[in-house]
């Protein structure tokens, strides 16, 4: 049996496998980086609703639980630069003792490298309810 010069096949052979195994990577950091945004904005709405529960006179305006977990989110999120501002949608269902507040936020996330590849942008909500102090 004659052994045929093989050099060079696992180079060809590396550069084939290559594009899966950076699509795979790139896939792991930004799936980690959508579940951490998806974390922050649950958050942010947990921040909100609490800021908006709490007894005081008078109490916490939409605008400003608005403001807040605009805030937080805003300094929290991993954006990459992009202009992605979370629209956060503030609903009261009353102001006084047990009556439901809810904080709604949501966030679409963009895909850094996975965009390119057919990935679009994922649309991120969290919804925070709690009773009224």
């Amino acid at each position: 049996m004659e052994v045929k010069n093989q050099k060079g096949a696992s180079a060809i052979e590396f550069a084939i496998i290559l594009p899966v195994l950076v699509l795979l990577l790139f896939g792991t950091i930004e799936f980690s980086l959508l579940l951490y945004n998806q974390q922050v904005i649950t958050n942010a709405s947990r921040e909100g609703a609490r800021a908006g529960i709490v007894a005081q006179s008078p109490r916490v305006s939409d605008a400003e639980i608005s403001t807040i977990v605009t805030s937080y989110s805003g300094g929290n999120l991993i954006t990459f630069g992009a202009a992605n501002v979370p629209i956060s949608v503030t609903t009261r269902t009353g102001d006084t003792f047990q009556s439901d507040l809810t904080v709604d936020e949501t966030y679409n996330y963009g895909f850094l490298v996975l965009g390119n590849f057919g990935f679009g942008p994922i649309t991120l909500s969290a919804r925070t309810v709690m009773k009224m102090e």
